[in-house]
């Protein structure tokens, strides 16, 4: 079996979803502008240093969701399709994941941000499979509480959580020949375990031990 992983953010698309979720919603009113901004800009640099809290970022990027309920979330959810993510998916980035569709491969999404704002993207991109951050919800409304659902996807959390994709469909890593796609320091222990890694548009880390390694360097964008 051949399977192709592509994390999402700056691999597949030239943005960060969650972090850009968070503007936009902040554009709605959702938060408070300068109290939001200073707190998700100091995450994404934790994120960008492999330094961040998967739990306490979280907590902070749903809180307005877990505030606003499902009505009021999943219009914003499709105007941000719209009026963000449809903008910048790139005609490169459909067609490298179509040639692997095209060759029978198995395709899948894997991202460390909430199954919220991605489960729409990876469908946009007609990727069916997605392991993402799975949300907790509150028993008596049924919405997001804020809390992580399982492990995380999320550096080493990458790994088991593929090891538990491939485990549901009685194969483990020995089974497949593994391609995986991404732009991340943070990726790189799922990196390390696939047959085929590819370094995509890698920031200069990664980049660097790309080379060292001999990985393949796509600069996709």
């Amino acid at each position: 079996m051949k399977l192709a992983l592509f994390d999402l953010d700056h691999t597949l698309i030239p943005i960060d979803s969650d972090y850009e979720w968070g503007v936009f919603t902040t554009s709605l009113g959702w938060n408070d502008p300068t109290e939001f901004n200073h707190r998700n800009e100091a995450f994404y640099a934790q994120y960008k240093a492999g330094t961040l809290d998967i739990h306490d970022y979280i907590r902070f990027t749903t809180r307005a969701l877990c505030r606003q309920g499902a009505v009021h979330s999943e219009a914003a959810h499709a105007r941000f399709m719209h009026d963000v993510v449809q903008q910048v998916i790139q005609p490169q980035a459909l067609a490298l994941v179509q040639r692997h569709q095209a060759a029978g491969d198995a395709v899948v999404i894997v991202t460390a941000t909430n199954e919220f704002v991605t489960r729409a993207i990876a469908q946009a991109f007609g990727v069916a499979e997605l392991i993402a951050v799975n949300l907790a919800r509150d028993p008596a409304s049924g919405w997001f509480n804020g809390e992580i659902l399982g492990t995380p996807s999320f550096r080493e959390g990458k790994v088991t959580c593929v090891q538990q994709w491939l485990a549901s469909r009685d194969l483990d890593w020995s089974d497949v020949q593994s391609t995986f796609y991404s732009d991340s320091i943070n990726d790189l222990p799922l990196l390390e375990q696939v047959t085929h890694p590819v370094v995509t548009n890698p920031d200069r880390r990664l980049r660097a031990i790309a080379q060292e390694r001999g990985w393949r360097i796509l600069q996709l964008f």
